[in-house]
């Protein structure tokens, strides 16, 4: 077995993996292993904002996951795609820049994780953002990931806002600027007409370095463990097997679904589930796994009294050939922007205290997010509930490493996710026969008239309900005996080890999650170098004490105490 020396091995090249590899290689000083199990991101439809379309379902580019049959939808199996290639999903998503609202993260700090209130994080969101519009108070314009506007107002999507306006939905400019309330055009991850993917943002700057490595079509198989230190990582490559050690960490980052499933093949998780698989249990952490969270689209179809919407653009070869010189000239058009221009964030249940449902609003419509248009001019408003209560679970199919995780989501488990979801489409429906959209909404295709009642639409939600891709929450951060990390985001009870990716949300946050995803990152690119600056300072000043006096030398176990309880009443805040 091929085995290399890192101070940081990455497993996962996606949203989380691509920040990581540039901020913890920045100052040359470490050397770092990135691993995606998946190719380059080389193929012209990830870099086309449109083209995730033909991503949706590719062999290569996508794991095509399946949920195990969902009890609450009918006993379907729901297809869950996730990027496999470099960027993750941020190479195939659908662009959206949205970053939750700040009582998520306040709610993150109020449960045991200091450091992770709106205030704290709200300076990562910041640093990583080249916002179009220029700098602003919540906003940067000097970092690497590009969010831009849409540009040119849709007459549809215009439709909308006014609609929405006409039930007292206000228009809003910016959904990250404090209040999500409102209906507006999305800002979306695109440079110049292009997706700005993690990797292409933070991974490509970062390309020539040399203390840099990435490794693509390397697929991790297990951590490789020193007693209860992770110091290393097993990964295929090119039909070997290879090793990876880390001096000074691995970091695991392959996202909700398969961060959860490396742990457990690694033996660390709840112990009755590594028996199971004949897995020796070298940690019993019982939250691995557990708490996955996701957001349940319901997609409403409606056909268009005009030929404006993207349907029309791509049922002709004239059509087509308009939308892709406008994107060849002025990188504009539908090309240019994607599916889904319009949001909306309200409030459908009595008390809530901000808004419970965000609304994606498309100029296409199919039968399948990703399938072939219809051939009519249509138009789709998909709701999601933003706090889903229902919990499932990430488990082991088999101890074979290259066999898809069992992810049960548990849609609908909740009388509360179950009476949001009808009051999301009762909503959806008022604002289709607003004044404002009347002349424009001559049909409604899906779920069609004659589904009316409370139980009719629950029906049919739990027929035609699908992922809006932002699984979540199974290595949870927290203090209490069900979380994985702690608010360092370190495995609790295993040295060397942190998990940084979408897996560590204690709880789902209000929106699309790529934003959040590489908040987490940045935030934890700086505690992961500020904890090896203060190991080296350790080191230094332990070096400096006279050698006839070791009694004044702090046991390692007791600095490490000291750094994981924090700085005094006196000391900085955390990071």
């Amino acid at each position: 077995m091929e085995r290399d020396h890192f101070d940081y091995v990455v497993v996962g090249g996606g949203t989380a993996g691509c920040v990581l590899a540039n901020r913890l290689s920045a100052d040359g000083r470490h050397r770092v292993l990135l691993l995606e199990a998946g190719p380059r991101d080389r193929s012209p439809w990830i870099h086309l904002p449109i083209g995730y379309g033909k991503t949706m379902f590719h062999k290569t580019l996508n794991w095509g996951f399946y949920t195990e049959p969902e009890p609450n939808m009918h006993d379907r199996r729901i297809y869950w795609p996730r990027g496999r290639t470099l960027g993750g999903s941020s190479s195939i998503n659908g662009l959206i820049y949205i970053r939750g609202q700040a009582e998520d993260y306040d709610r993150w700090a109020a449960q045991g994780n200091p450091g992770w209130s709106w205030r704290e994080v709200l300076p990562d969101f910041i640093r990583s953002e080249h916002n179009s519009r220029g700098r602003g108070p919540a906003h940067g314009a000097d970092g690497p990931l590009w969010c831009s506007d849409i540009g040119v107002p849709h007459p549809l999507i215009e439709a909308i806002i006014a609609g929405a306006a006409e039930l007292g939905v206000p228009r809003t400019e910016d959904f990250n600027g404090g209040d999500q309330d409102g209906a507006g055009y999305y800002q979306l991850f695109t440079r110049n007409g292009r997706r700005c993917s993690t990797a292409v943002a933070y991974l490509r700057p970062a390309a020539g370095r040399a203390n840099l490595r990435v490794e693509v079509n390397a697929h991790a198989t297990g951590l490789v463990l020193d007693g209860r230190r992770a110091v290393g990582v097993r990964y295929r490559q090119g039909g070997s097997m290879r090793e990876a050690r880390a001096g000074r960490e691995v970091i695991l980052a392959a996202g909700a679904l398969q961060s959860p499933q490396l742990l457990l093949l690694s033996g660390i998780g709840p112990a009755a589930e590594l028996g199971r698989h004949g897995i020796g249990v070298v940690h019993d952490l019982p939250g691995v796994g557990e708490n996955l969270q996701d957001h349940l689209q319901i997609r409403l179809m409606y056909r268009v009294a005009k030929p404006i919407t993207t349907n029309d653009d791509l049922a002709s070869l004239r059509g087509k050939a308009k939308i892709g010189l406008q994107w060849l000239l002025h990188r504009s058009g539908p090309l240019a922007v994607g599916i889904n221009q319009g949001g909306l964030f309200t409030r459908v249940m009595p008390g809530a205290g901000t808004p419970d449902v965000q609304f994606h609003f498309a100029t296409l419509s199919a039968d399948l997010a990703g399938a072939k248009p219809h051939p009519w001019s249509g138009c789709t408003f998909s709701v999601c509930q933003l706090r889903p209560e229902s919990r499932g679970s990430v488990t082991l199919r088999s101890a074979d490493p290259f066999a898809a995780p069992v992810m049960r989501a548990n849609y609908l488990a909740t009388e509360t996710d179950r009476r949001c979801t009808v009051e999301g489409i009762k909503f959806a429906r008022r604002l289709a026969g607003t004044r404002a959209l009347s002349h424009l909404l001559v049909e409604e295709y899906r779920p069609g008239a004659a589904v009316r009642d409370d139980a009719a639409l629950l029906a049919f939600a739990r027929a035609s309900g699908a992922t809006i891709f932002h699984p979540a929450g199974t290595c949870r951060m927290g203090d209490d005996p069900m979380a994985v990390v702690d608010a360092r985001l370190q495995v609790r009870g295993v040295a060397g080890l942190r998990v940084v990716d979408c897996s560590i949300m204690p709880t789902l946050v209000s929106g699309n999650t790529s934003a959040p995803v590489v908040m987490i990152a940045e935030k934890a690119s700086r505690m992961i170098l500020a904890d090896a600056r203060d190991a080296a300072a350790d080191r230094a000043a332990s070096a400096r004490l006279p050698a006839e006096d070791p009694a004044r030398r702090p046991a390692p176990e007791a600095a490490e105490a000291i750094h994981r309880r924090g700085p005094g009443p006196g000391g900085a805040a955390p990071i």
